[in-house]
């Protein structure tokens, strides 16, 4: 058996003569003039040796609060206003005017005590509270009575934890061969050592082999780690990061990209729409003028009329898009390279692959020369980056680029999988501002890529403060995504 520490031999000397009997932790604690918590903790040491039995045990209670205190005496409302009718019935009108009819009325309704006919309430045949009075007068033998009481705010549930500890037939044993009770020193001192009063001290002894408590040292979300991960690959990559308000008009967030007054994505169904309204940017007309009839460009627009005050409603930012082409306004002239990583928010149902908000990175670059091939690059580099070896491209279709991609990663198990959307700005969205060089432009999912890496099936984690996976979560995630065969 491993060696005792002298604070498990004085818990066995206190336990000494008393085999097999509970003993509470605050009358050992005082037995032994230590704390409760410490003898807990020596408790626990000894039960890993087996010479001692710790239990754990919760003591729920029930306490009444005012209102169920009133009602212990008068009887709950419905049992007050059941009283109030008579067996042949009571006019609503006259009821009304009790003063428990409020909260009694509703309850003897729901458990169909009583019938309304006419103007006038009747109890049912065998009509009685008595169950609930006996689950308010006694919670503790009421079961599921004592719920309905706690959810109707009469009572409130209650938790205490106490231990007890108890000599095994091995403790009490070693307790009855004697205990050595001399003064263990765990640090040795200056002044012992040069003193060589050392030689004489009871030295504990140390277990090479028992595994150190775990410390956990503070670090940042899992997620967090990921976005801040994202971003420097993109700052090392040249690219300079912009910000802008979560609140976007619906003139940057859709008629600016080309998105048609009267597209789907516009509904409520897709997104949250604010009261407030913002002012249209000096130059609005030739927007106006790209969606009518197409400006002065070859396109011919999206026709009919486009209403300004609907690009002046306000609405929670849909995508990140909507901060690049304001960008691109304020820095017409190339060469540009821009991210963002930002939350954007939409009409979704949660569930574990989708969530009202999530977290965007948008890219733009624009410069003399750049073509289609250099989109794919940029996005092929990126994701090698993130640790997806396999990168692959698909046609895809978004009314503010053309031609657009829609760039995919193969993950192990689950095969090649869509990451986002990406595309060249289509003339109708850079004309309007006088950009005339071409813009290459991204919008990636970062929840999606984060859940890849994290391991996670269940996009509601990366939004959750679980301590016990932020804790075990290592620092560097693994990078190695998977590989097509």
């Amino acid at each position: 058996m491993a060696e005792l520490t002298l604070n498990e031999k004085r818990l066995l000397a206190a336990l000494k003569g008393m085999a097999g009997k509970v003993v509470d932790v605050p009358q050992l604690a005082a037995a032994m003039e230590a704390t409760p918590e410490a003898v807990v903790q020596w408790a626990h040491l000894a039960m890993d040796k087996g010479l001692v039995h710790l239990d754990r045990i919760v003591d729920k209670a029930f306490v009444y609060t005012d209102e169920g205190t009133a009602y212990r005496t008068a009887g709950l409302p419905e049992t007050q206003l059941l009283r109030a009718i008579g067996g042949a019935g009571t006019p609503l009108a006259d009821l009304q005017k009790h003063p428990a009819f409020k909260i009694g009325f509703g309850q003897l309704r729901k458990k169909g005590l009583i019938a309304v006919k006419d103007g006038v309430v009747t109890p049912s045949a065998g009509a009685s509270t008595a169950d609930d009075e006996v689950a308010l007068a006694n919670p503790r033998a009421a079961g599921a009575w004592a719920k309905e009481l706690i959810k109707r705010k009469l009572l409130t549930e209650t938790e205490s934890v106490r231990h007890t500890v108890t000599l095994t037939p091995a403790g009490a044993s070693l307790a009855a061969q004697g205990l050595d009770l001399k003064e263990e020193i765990g640090t040795l001192t200056r002044d012992q050592i040069l003193s060589g009063a050392w030689k004489n001290a009871s030295l504990r002894r140390y277990d090479i082999h028992k595994l150190p408590k775990t410390v956990y040292p503070g670090k940042s979300h899992p997620y967090q780690r990921l976005i801040d991960e994202m971003r420097q690959i993109l700052l090392e990559m040249g690219f300079a990061e912009m910000h802008g308000g979560i609140v976007q008009s619906a003139f940057w967030n859709f008629d600016a990209l080309f998105q048609p007054q009267d597209h789907p994505a516009r509904e409520m169904q897709d997104t949250f729409y604010l009261k407030e309204e913002a002012p249209l940017p000096e130059g609005w007309e030739r927007l106006r003028d790209m969606h009518e009839h197409g400006g002065e460009t070859s396109s011919t627009g999206w026709g009919g009329k486009w209403n300004p005050d609907k690009a002046k409603q306000c609405v929670l930012r849909t995508h990140t898009t909507s901060l690049s082409i304001q960008y691109l306004v304020n820095h017409p002239e190339p060469p540009v390279k821009a991210f963002c990583i930002g939350r954007v928010y939409r009409r979704e149902a949660i569930d574990p692959t989708h969530t009202p908000e999530f977290e965007q990175l948008e890219g733009i670059v624009m410069d003399e020369g750049v073509t289609f091939r250099h989109l794919l690059g940029f996005l092929k580099e990126f994701y090698q980056r993130m640790g997806f070896e396999d990168v692959r491209f698909r046609p895809g279709f978004f009314p503010y680029t053309e031609p657009s991609v829609e760039p995919e990663i193969y993950v192990n198990g689950l095969g090649w999988v869509e990451m986002g959307g990406a595309g060249i700005f289509r003339q109708e969205v850079t004309a309007p501002w006088g950009v005339t060089y071409p813009v290459l432009a991204w919008g990636l999912g970062v929840s999606r890529v984060a859940m890849f890496r994290l391991g996670l099936k269940d996009l509601r984690q990366l939004y959750q403060s679980d301590l016990e996976w932020i804790r075990n979560s290592p620092v560097h995630a693994p990078v190695k995504i998977g590989r097509k065969a």
